[in-house]
């Protein structure tokens, strides 16, 4: 090719310079070297070439037929980038004898992968239209057979049991699936993993460790039952249409070894623990209005009904502007020496092994359940 270009401009050299020399004629050629090389660099010529690389959400996409609108406010984002879409495949490590529920299958993009390696997928989708298209996309690659849809919301839907969850959700379900997935469950949790595509802002809060400034009450619940691993980060341009923020997948696997914790008790503990998480726990629990409501708790003889998903999951709901001395309207309505009593009793609690000037975020679960035990054994309960 090399031999041929310099040929070629030496020619047009002698026919510019010598007009009188002999040279071949060139225009044939030229026209074919140029046009065969605009061939090659010519990605969106022609209407259709547009729009099928649209419809595919790029080079190289998954496709999908644009019959209806995506939703943002349901956080409709479609990942159409193949590569990603194998590596999640991937990593969820399925087995043929594996049933898989996969969460939020939008269009099927993940769904087809899924299908090919698991011996059953159950897919639950709430908007009908994206129902209609994962089974047309099922259908179209002969393993519908394969394939069970649940039209529901993910909150509101029993699981079946499955082995491997799956499941490129909208942001605003994150926390309240996770804890639908760990503590609504039996224990210990009879799935292998969840292979979760989450916001990427949201995945640094679930991977926190104790004295991290991201340290939260979802991460404390969550590393008590199970383990979460950063798998790869994925760009906002992997989607259709574009979200304004970049996401990230992790694999949470559950903990075969549970420390031996009522969980609906934990879950109440770590709820008034994190309320306030920066401040002491000497503040927190000497706040008028909690003292109030632990000793009504304590004194009652039955249980608190068991602690629902929303509770579980609202690890971000922190108000350190509140008074520490909060006063409760039932306040009066209790015997004011049982209360002050209640309170010494907490106190001592808490300066017994020094916790009084300790902050939530700093603690490790081990110091947590420590703290929780010392509390159960003097009869001051949470949950």
């Amino acid at each position: 090719m090399e031999r041929a270009a310099a040929d070629l401009l030496l020619r047009l050299y002698l026919r510019l310079h010598h007009p009188k020399a002999y040279v071949p004629p060139l225009l044939s050629q030229l026209h074919f070297h140029f046009h065969t090389k605009a061939a090659h660099r010519r990605p969106d010529y022609h209407e259709d070439d547009r729009r099928k690389r649209n419809a595919t959400g790029g080079s190289g996409g998954e496709p999908w037929d644009r019959s209806f609108r995506l939703d943002k406010g349901r956080g409709q984002h479609l990942l159409t980038n193949p590569r990603v879409l194998d590596s999640i495949a991937r990593v969820a490590c399925l087995r043929p004898s594996d049933t898989v529920l996969e969460i939020g299958p939008g269009t099927g993009n993940l769904t087809a992968r899924l299908l090919q390696s698991a011996r059953r997928v159950v897919a639950v989708e709430i908007d009908p239209r994206m129902v209609d298209s994962v089974l047309a996309r099922a259908s179209s690659i002969g393993l519908d057979d394969r394939l069970t849809v649940v039209t529901g919301d993910a909150l509101k839907t029993d699981f079946p049991e499955f082995d491997i969850c799956v499941a490129n959700i909208p942001y605003g379900i994150s926390s309240p699936l996770i804890a639908k997935l760990l503590f609504e469950s039996g224990r210990p949790c009879s799935f292998r993993s969840a292979v979760l595509l989450l916001q990427k802002e949201f995945a640094r809060r679930l991977l926190a460790t104790p004295g991290d400034s991201e340290f939260n009450r979802l991460a404390a619940n969550v590393r008590l039952v199970a383990t979460v691993e950063l798998m790869m980060d994925v760009s906002k341009k992997d989607f259709l249409p574009s979200p304004k923020v970049d996401s990230s997948l992790v694999r949470i696997q559950p903990k075969n070894d549970v420390p031996d914790v009522d969980l609906d008790e934990w879950l109440a503990f770590t709820r008034t623990c994190f309320s306030k998480k920066n401040k002491t726990l000497g503040a927190i629990f000497k706040q008028k209005k909690k003292i109030a409501e632990l000793h009504s708790r304590s004194k009652s003889e039955g249980r608190a009904s068991k602690i629902n998903v929303d509770e579980a999951a609202d690890e971000d709901v922190i108000n350190d502007n509140d008074d520490e001395n909060d006063d409760s309207d039932n306040l009066l309505e209790q015997d004011v020496s049982e209360i002050s009593l209640f309170k010494e009793k907490i106190v001592w609690i808490l300066k017994s092994e020094g916790f009084e000037a300790k902050r939530p975020s700093k603690l490790s679960n081990e110091e947590l359940l420590r703290l929780l035990h010392l509390f159960n054994q003097e009869g001051v309960q949470f949950g």
